[in-house]
C-alpha cells in the first residue's frame, strides 16, 4: 500500500495547547457558577438550623428506604417519638384536669369495636308490647310462669374420650337437676321421645373432635327450639389456677350480659331456662353467660362479701367459650328441620362492627 503525503497549509498554524485552553475555560465557568450561588444565598439570608441525626427529605416514606436494617431502625424511632408525644399529651391533660378541679371537662370515651357497633334493627326495647307478647307465648313461657321445673339430660357423641366425659360431669355439677347418660350409639331422634316421656326439659349433647370437646347441641323439650354452638377454649377444674373448692348443690344465680337483639334475647332465655328460678343465695354461686362480639363466655364463680364495699370472687370452673352456629325451630331434625337463623361466615362476617346477638 502506498502512502500519500498531504501538504499542510502554512497560513493555519497548528496549536499544541488547545486542550489546556479548554480546561481553563471550564474552570472559569465553575467559579462563576459558584459565585452566583453564593450571592443568591446571601440575598436569601441564613439557613434554619437542621436537627442533628439522619437527614431525610421533608416528605418521605419508610418504604422508600431500601436497606432493611435502616428501615427497621427508622420505624422504631418514629414509633418511639409517637409514644413520647402521646405520653406528654396525657400528662398535660392530667395537669390541666387537676388544676381545673370540678370544672374539668369530661373524659373522652375511647373508641372500641363495641361502642362503634353497627345498629341492628332487631335490638330489643324492654317496653315494647310486641316483645312482651312474644315472650308470653314462646316455648319458654311455661318456665318463666313457674309452671315447669328444669330437668336436663347431658350426653355425648358416640364413644367419648375421658376429657369429654369429665367435661359433662362438671357441667352436671353446675346445672342443678342435670343427669349424665352414656349415648350407647342411639340417634337423637330416638333419644328425644324418651326424654319427653321422662319429663326432661332439655337435652344437651357435647360433641368432640380429636379427644377435645368442640360442639354443643342444646335442645329445649318438648317443642324446641334447638341451638347448635361451636365450643372452644375448654378448661376443666384441674387445669385452672387458684380455683376454689368443688361447687355445692345450691341453686346458682344466673347472669346474662349483652343479649340485646331478638336473636340474642331468644338465646339468653334459653340459657336462663336451664337453671331454677329460685336461686339459693346462701350458696353464693353465680353462673355467667357474657356475650361479647357474638362469642358467649361461660364462667362459674363463688363470691364473698369482705365488707360493705369490697367483694371477693373465686372461679370454680369449668370455663368455655361458645359461638352460635344455627337456631332451629322445633326439636332436633337435621334433614327436614326449619332453621330460624344460620351463621353464614362469608356473608355475615364482612364487617367487624356488625354483631347478631
Amino acid at each position: 500500500m502506498d502512502f500519500v503525503e498531504v501538504p499542510v497549509s502554512e497560513d493555519v498554524p497548528v496549536s499544541e495547547d488547545v486542550p489546556a485552553k479548554k480546561s481553563k475555560v471550564k474552570k472559569e465557568k465553575k467559579k462563576k457558577l459558584k459565585r452566583e450561588i453564593k450571592e443568591e444565598k446571601e440575598e436569601q439570608g441564613p439557613e434554619p438550623e437542621q436537627p442533628s441525626g439522619t437527614l431525610l427529605p421533608p416528605s418521605y416514606s419508610l418504604s422508600e428506604i431500601k436497606n432493611k436494617q435502616r428501615r427497621h431502625l427508622m420505624f422504631m424511632k418514629l414509633k418511639q417519638e409517637k409514644r413520647k408525644l402521646k405520653l406528654d399529651l396525657r400528662k398535660k391533660r392530667r395537669k390541666e384536669r387537676e388544676a381545673l378541679g370540678d370544672k374539668a371537662p369530661p373524659k373522652e370515651v375511647p373508641k372500641t369495636i363495641e361502642n362503634q357497633r353497627v345498629y341492628d334493627e332487631t335490638t330489643v326495647d324492654p317496653e315494647d308490647e310486641e316483645v312482651a307478647y312474644d315472650e308470653g307465648t314462646d316455648e319458654f313461657s311455661a318456665y318463666f310462669n313457674k309452671l315447669t321445673n328444669p330437668k336436663v339430660l347431658i350426653t355425648t357423641s358416640d364413644r367419648p374420650r375421658g376429657r369429654t366425659v369429665r367435661f359433662c360431669e362438671q357441667l352436671a355439677s353446675v346445672v342443678p337437676n342435670a343427669h349424665v347418660y352414656y349415648r350407647r350409639g342411639l340417634a337423637l331422634k330416638r333419644i328425644i321421645p324418651q326424654c319427653v316421656s321422662r319429663d326432661f326439659t332439655y337435652l344437651m349433647v357435647i360433641n368432640e373432635d380429636r379427644k377435645v370437646p368442640n360442639g354443643m347441641v342444646l335442645c329445649h323439650l318438648p317443642d324446641g327450639p334447638t341451638a347448635h354452638f361451636k365450643v372452644s377454649s375448654v378448661r376443666l377444674r384441674k387445669e385452672m389456677k387458684r380455683r376454689g373448692k368443688e361447687p355445692t348443690e345450691h341453686h346458682p344465680e344466673v347472669i346474662l350480659n349483652n343479649f340485646t337483639t331478638r336473636l340474642g334475647h331468644s338465646i339468653g332465655r334459653m340459657f336462663a331456662a336451664l337453671f331454677p328460678q329460685d336461686p339459693q343465695f346462701t350458696g353464693r354461686q353465680a353462673a355467667t353467660f357474657h356475650n361479647q362480639r357474638d362469642f358467649i363466655f361461660f364462667r362459674f364463680h363463688r363470691y364473698i362479701f369482705k365488707n360493705e364495699k369490697k367483694v371477693g370472687i373465686q372461679e370454680l370452673g369449668p370455663r368455655f367459650t361458645m359461638k352460635l352456629r344455627s337456631l332451629q325451630k322445633g326439636t332436633f331434625d337435621s334433614k327436614y328441620g326449619e332453621y330460624e337463623w344460620v351463621h353464614k361466615r362469608h356473608e355475615m362476617d364482612s364487617s367487624r362492627r356488625k354483631f347478631h346477638l
